[in-house]
């Protein structure tokens, strides 16, 4: 599938003009064909045939030679040919796509379709390093804890619980659920150029089924025994309940430019670590109100360093030096979680975030 990105480079830039082919640069060295493997992502095999891999979903989308090039499978090949000098791209579906089985009369051997699962077809993006994000991390008002139900106990007075074990949980749970996600709270988001407050980290913990619901000592409380379906971490007491958020992504999500200027800044990352690398988890001080989606791709820059001038006598700011790329997949209000997809350097909490 490599050659999907390069095949139709140059039928992006007869499609979409000049200022196309001044965005859509082809990297050397690339070949002129290439068999799907196993384990491949549409990104990974785009950056090895595009400085800029977020504009394949353009060149696909021009490209007649396939009908849907979203869906590609490990064993397809993909041919970069040239069509009245400009080049196109040609897809063989490989051996998994049809078979040979008897026809009407039981001697004959015809062609037919083998199908194949969606769910088999190569992703976009590794799936597997965000997906528990999509329901584990939340970002909620900052108050958004208060007033909610509680863990109190584990079986036997246990601290520590994990999948399969019992727990108790006390507090108003209204109309009761079947089920409630626990979440862990995390830390206040403030944007640190303006102040403002953001909004409030929400760790999920695991998930949770109501088994019985028991009045309680406190007027409008009740005690609730829950059976811990799953977890992504140990269950701790004070852990929140609250309305399962279940959310996943498919295999159809496309990276793309923002159509938006963008200028923001990491502002926290999963689990707290120090130095932020690929396929990483970090948080943004931007969101939906600015404009941002699900899918764009952003750029990461290192801010430039403060240096003496001795000649001129003064200090001079160096320029700010690219260190990596990003995609956001998940938008609230004020914020937003972002993957890491290239790490040149090790990133950090403040380092910039701009249009890719």
């Amino acid at each position: 599938m490599k050659k999907i990105i390069l095949a139709a480079v140059s039928m992006l830039a007869v499609a979409f003009g000049v200022e196309a082919q001044d965005q859509v640069r082809l990297n050397p060295g690339h070949t002129d064909a290439y068999v799907v493997q196993k384990g491949d992502t549409l990104w990974d095999i785009s950056s090895q045939f595009l400085v800029q891999p977020w504009y394949w979903p353009e060149i696909w989308q021009v490209n007649p030679q396939v009908e849907n090039p979203h869906l590609i499978y490990p064993g397809d090949s993909l041919y970069l040919v040239y069509v009245d000098g400009q080049p196109q791209l040609q897809l063989q579906r490989g051996p998994r796509a049809y078979h040979l089985s008897p026809g009407a009369d039981g001697n004959r051997l015809s062609p037919q379709v083998r199908r194949q699962a969606v769910e088999d077809a190569i992703p976009a993006i590794p799936l597997d390093a965000i997906n528990a994000f999509l329901s584990r991390t939340r970002i909620v008002e900052p108050g958004a804890f208060e007033g909610t139900p509680y863990v109190v106990s584990g079986s036997d007075n246990h601290i520590l619980m994990g999948s399969g074990d019992t727990l108790y949980a006390r507090g108003d749970f209204g109309a009761p659920l079947p089920s409630y996600g626990l979440y862990r709270p995390g830390p206040v988001f403030e944007d640190p150029l303006t102040g403002e407050i953001l909004g409030r980290q929400a760790l999920g913990v695991g998930a949770v089924d109501l088994l019985q619901l028991d009045p309680d000592s406190l007027p409008g409380f009740s005690v609730a025994t829950m059976g811990v379906r799953n977890t992504s971490r140990e269950i701790r007491l004070e852990d929140r309940l609250m309305p399962v958020e279940e959310r996943s992504i498919d295999a159809l999500f496309h990276p793309s430019a923002p159509s938006i200027t963008v200028d923001s800044l990491i502002v926290g990352v999963d689990e707290g670590v120090s130095q932020i690398g690929k396929f990483d988890v970090v948080i943004l001080n931007a969101g939906d109100r600015d404009g941002l989606q699900a899918g764009n791709v952003l750029a990461v820059y290192k801010s430039g360093s403060v240096v003496r001038d001795r000649i001129a006598g003064d200090s001079v700011k160096l320029p700010d030096e690219r260190a990596g790329e990003m995609m956001v997949f998940r938008t609230f209000e004020k914020m937003s979680l972002a993957l890491i997809l290239d790490a040149r350097r090790p990133l950090a909490v403040m380092d910039l975030v701009r249009n890719p």
